[in-house]
């Protein structure tokens, strides 16, 4: 049997690509098991949701010939289901993050063995506001930095990347991530970056390639007979899709934990005092040979 990944490890930029799904194809089933579990409920609510909202959005557009500009406007922007659409995409972004990394914490804690689903909880109902409000604050700064000027939005990206680890493994405050990211970045932001925009690009192009049919439904609905010609089931068959392939996500949240190990690594050696103290732990039962 194969030694399972260890992730205290340094690790070159290919490794950190080839242990992200070295990691899924191990623990295949118990990370999709933890995620139906945790995330499934806001999934569900956000699909119901997005359908409803999209289908009116699709009415706003059968009133543009009317006199009535509020119609349009109520239909395709003035929507709760909009608004709860947006509100049940945060709750399940935080779901992702923090059942993934939670599984990832316990893995690590037990030895590199799969956690079950009590023991992800525990921690899941512990992290979870924290993240939440966290992330809300991230996703704003972030979009402070890219509004401002692009260049500071890249270069925060990798260190925003890595504050959702830091917290959740560290057990650490938003401000301690916030500095403590960019401490770890230092000398090697380029590798980071590269690391999740490649992770990130797997997993937007795989999930357009999945979702491509249904898009290529609605376009020539669109483009053959115009707006009215898209029916509810294209609409419901795509938004289905689009949410489904949320659990690619995945990919780049265990990918960006493989990079917090291997800067951390890189700092204090964590995993390999960890090694050295387990030499000599245990014996080898076919070295101790009978004397007479």
């Amino acid at each position: 049997m194969s030694e399972k990944l260890e992730f205290k490890k340094l690790r070159e930029f290919g490794e950190i690509i080839n242990d992200t799904f070295r990691f899924i194809k191990e623990n295949f089933k118990p990370l999709v098991k933890t995620y139906i579990y945790f995330c499934g409920i806001f999934l569900l609510a956000g699909m119901i949701a997005a359908i409803i909202q999209q289908t009116g959005a699709l009415k706003g557009i059968t009133y543009t010939a009317s006199n009535n500009p509020f119609d349009t406007m109520r239909y395709k922007y003035v929507t709760t289901s909009y608004v709860f659409v947006i509100f049940i995409s945060l709750f399940s972004y935080t779901a992702i993050n923090v059942s993934i990394l939670s599984f990832i914490a316990i893995y690590i804690k037990k030895g590199n063995i799969a956690p079950t689903l009590e023991e992800v909880w525990g921690y899941f109902k512990y992290f979870f506001l924290r993240v939440f409000g966290s992330s809300i604050a991230i996703g704003a700064f972030i979009m402070v930095c890219f509004i401002l000027c692009l260049v500071p939005g890249i270069y925060i990206f990798p260190a925003a990347s890595l504050m959702l680890p830091i917290m959740i493994f560290e057990n650490a405050s938003l401000g301690y991530s916030f500095s403590h990211a960019f401490k770890l970045l230092k000398n090697q932001w380029w590798v980071t970056a590269a690391s999740i925009l490649v992770l990130w690009l797997i997993t937007m192009a795989t999930s357009s390639l999945a979702s491509f049919p249904s898009m290529m439904m609605i376009m020539a609905s669109a483009f053959a007979h115009g707006p009215k010609a898209i029916s509810t089931t294209v609409i419901i068959i795509s938004t289905v899709i689009q949410y489904v392939c949320q659990i690619l996500m995945i990919i780049p949240i265990i990918g960006i934990s493989l990079c917090y190990y291997n800067l951390s690594e890189s700092q204090h050696s964590e995993g390999l005092m960890d090694r050295i103290n387990k030499m000599g732990e245990h014996e080898d039962p076919f070295q101790q040979k009978a004397e007479y």
